[in-house]
């Protein structure tokens, strides 16, 4: 009998392949029509990101009411992606024989006409825990930051996947045979270690989640098997938020899709779309995020930085991971907080991650492109005032 993982990973190989071929590229008017996160990401008062920074150890009530924020956002701001928990426990090198408890929230939007075990989804991914030391410590790199982006994007995308589906309906395309591709957000617990990290002393969320995912079985007759191979790209944001940041592409079968994501950035720079690249800002500012656009030779580091992709790799899964190298200089200290974001590069992800998402999504023609000049006033001008803001607090 064949080994299920290396079914998965020809599974996916095809996927990816299809993907590749398949992959139209969003249109200028489209990329001017991405909205920005406006305030909603201000460190004080933004209601997506400012009831993140806080203290979120597992088990705690400030991540019970983090996973509140989540909730709430998605069944009252977007109420077509279902919400589930994934719960697990499990004693700590800190905590003797107290049991932790660790919940995953997984969040996905489907096409309305898709059954279990035939949509591939798009796997947007961070952790929101922070860690136990030291005192007070914020993680709004790690990851505070990359878990407001990826609700920043669900909502730009949101109204464009309705548009997009009502119109295959209308069209009378016969659905069984169209777009099965929806997509997943997985707020993941547990990430950081309670002492030192270990195999066994991190990635608690993660480790459960995927082993869970794996033995979830699709009817026998599904496209997919199981929960874990419908997941067609598992996007890894991990350490965003802090200026001129460096992010390689760490893994070679998964290099086009970076390449995708770097030709978008460089599209939203040329365009002014970028608030850390624009008129006034520094030159190193105005060097790319993803810098291997170009990238030369066959040395690919995926597996040197220990990030919660690696129990979904280890089974198959295909990884693009968003993490800078070097790590920010804020990593793992109690500076890591609001104040130390940079508001700029902060929408600047947030933009960049819906344009991949939207261009993945096959979203062109279904974005809103009336108000892509105000979007842009209005970003430019919430960029002036977020700048002049954190320059008073710095």
């Amino acid at each position: 009998m064949a080994n299920p993982r290396y079914l998965l990973y020809l599974l996916q190989t095809v996927l990816l392949t299809y993907l590749t071929a398949a992959y139209t590229a969003l249109s200028e008017q489209s990329l001017r029509a991405l909205p920005g996160p406006g305030n909603d990401l201000d460190v004080k008062t933004g209601k997506l990101l400012s009831p993140i920074l806080r203290p979120r150890v597992p088990g705690t009530s400030g991540s019970i009411a983090v996973q509140n924020h989540f909730i709430d956002f998605f069944r009252t701001t977007l109420p077509k992606w279902s919400v589930d928990l994934q719960n697990s426990t499990s004693k700590t090198p800190m905590t003797g024989d107290k049991e932790i408890p660790f919940v995953n929230l997984i969040i996905t939007r489907d096409p309305p006409w898709a059954t279990p075990g035939f949509s591939s989804r798009l796997t947007l991914v961070a952790h929101y825990d922070s860690k136990l030391t030291p005192t007070g410590f914020i993680g709004a790199t790690d990851s505070a930051a990359p878990c407001a982006m990826i609700m920043h994007a669900a909502r730009s995308i949101d109204a464009a996947l309705t548009a997009k589906w009502e119109k295959m309906r209308a069209d009378g395309l016969d659905l069984e045979f169209e777009d099965q591709q929806g997509i997943q957000i997985l707020f993941l617990d547990g990430e950081e270690a309670f002492k030192v990290w270990t195999a066994q002393d991190s990635l608690y969320g993660a480790r459960s989640l995927a082993a869970e995912m794996e033995a979830t079985a699709h009817a026998a007759q599904s496209t997919f098997h199981n929960a874990l191979s419908s997941i067609s790209l598992f996007v890894l944001l991990d350490l965003l938020g802090s200026e001129t940041p460096t992010v390689p592409s760490y893994f070679k079968t998964t290099h086009w899709a970076y390449k995708k994501m770097a030709k978008l950035e460089n599209r939203l720079r040329s365009l002014s779309l970028f608030e850390s690249s624009s008129k006034g800002g520094s030159k190193r500012a105005a060097q790319p995020f993803l810098t291997d656009l170009n990238k030369k030779g066959d040395r690919w580091i995926g597996g040197a930085i220990e990030d919660d992709h690696l129990p979904f790799m280890d089974r198959g899964v295909e990884i693009l991971h968003l993490i800078p190298s070097p790590f920010p200089r804020v990593w793992h200290t109690r500076e890591d907080d609001g104040d130390h974001l940079h508001a700029a590069t902060v929408a600047d992800w947030s933009k960049l991650i819906t344009a991949f998402a939207a261009e993945w999504m096959e979203l062109e023609g279904f974005l809103n492109t009336d108000h892509a000049t105000s979007n842009h006033e209005r970003d430019v001008h919430s960029s002036e005032n977020h700048r002049a803001h954190g320059k008073s607090e710095l």
